[in-house]
């Protein structure tokens, strides 16, 4: 069975590509919905607006596919490149908290304060290879408690107001479902980053993510939109992994970012150092993709800027 056949029949190879070079309009409210990138351009920003961090999210449903590993390589290397970095942890497992070394079970205030006790994110933040607002496993609850707030679906957007203008970036590590938690991502973010391992089941997985940001963006977030898909956990060696690369270019073109991260045991041995990659083994291969990500990352916004 190819690749092409999980992808849903309105991305067949005969239907134009998803990445169209002339403008479409919005889809209609219950239409189906396209991941492309869009091709209408922000109002250009003021001075004061150009000092506030743009914010990225870093989604897919599905587990395991290096979102948390890409968060914190991808912030610590644009750190190493003069940016002022913040990544925030909303993945109740905690697992970006721990990669910087600190125990999610002894944080007496976490993001769950900051969502739902409305505590000031600056309480929340550490400093360690970049500033990281810390999770806990009382975020498996903030859905529970959110759900019956008004407004609940902007508590992030709103609690990163107090910091917008300390950082250049803000990363958001959401976590493996497209919960209330993520939804709190995407409409706080003007855009989202897609970690893709080159498998089948991950590429089926773009397909729900793109249905929920359109959602999003009919309803509460107009702006946001995926920046860019970054294929992980990529072995060259195996056709599989070649197939799945040449599905996901052929359908999201330049959606799809140069840079691929390799399957490495560097990307384990890190975070149990309570490092990144790119500190636990700077002159590495591993080190370096995340540093070539990084410059497309900055080349993007730079294109934006001047468009």
């Amino acid at each position: 069975m190819g690749l092409s056949r999980l992808l849903p029949r309105s991305q067949a190879r005969t239907e134009p590509s998803l990445v169209e070079p002339e403008p479409e309009p919005e889809p209609e409210p219950g239409s189906g919905a396209q991941l492309r990138a869009l091709p209408t351009p922000e109002p250009a920003a003021g001075a004061e607006e150009q000092l506030m961090a743009r914010v990225i999210a870093f989604a897919n449903q599905k587990g395991g596919v290096a979102k948390t590993t890409t968060t914190i390589n991808l912030g610590v290397a644009l750190r190493e490149m003069g940016q002022r970095v913040l990544v925030v942890d909303l993945d109740p497992q905690g697992n970006l908290t721990m990669s910087q070394g600190l125990n999610p079970d002894v944080i007496e205030r976490s993001m769950f304060d900051v969502l739902v006790h409305r505590v000031p994110i600056s309480d929340v933040i550490h400093t360690v290879e970049v500033d990281i607002a810390v999770a806990s496993i009382d975020l498996a609850g903030a859905e529970l408690s959110l759900s019956a707030l008004i407004g609940r679906e902007r508590a992030l957007e709103k609690a990163l107001v107090e910091v917008r203008d300390r950082y250049d970036y803000v990363l958001l590590d959401t976590p493996p479902s497209l919960g209330l938690l993520t939804i709190n991502a995407f409409v706080a973010a003007h855009g989202v980053i897609v970690p893709v391992q080159c498998e089948y089941l991950s590429l089926r997985g773009l397909v729900q993510l793109e249905n929920t940001l359109a959602m999003v963006r009919e309803n509460l977030n107009p702006g946001v939109r995926v920046e860019g898909i970054v294929p992980t956990m990529f072995d060259g060696r195996t056709l599989h992994a070649r197939e799945a690369i040449e599905i996901l270019e052929e359908h999201f073109g330049d959606l799809v970012y140069k840079t691929r991260i390799r399957k490495t045991v560097r990307y384990a041995e890190a975070p149990v150092k309570g490092s990144s990659v790119l500190r636990y083994d700077p002159s590495g291969p591993a080190a370096q993709a995340y540093r070539d990500l990084a410059k497309e990352v900055l080349d993007g916004a730079q294109a934006r800027d001047h468009a």
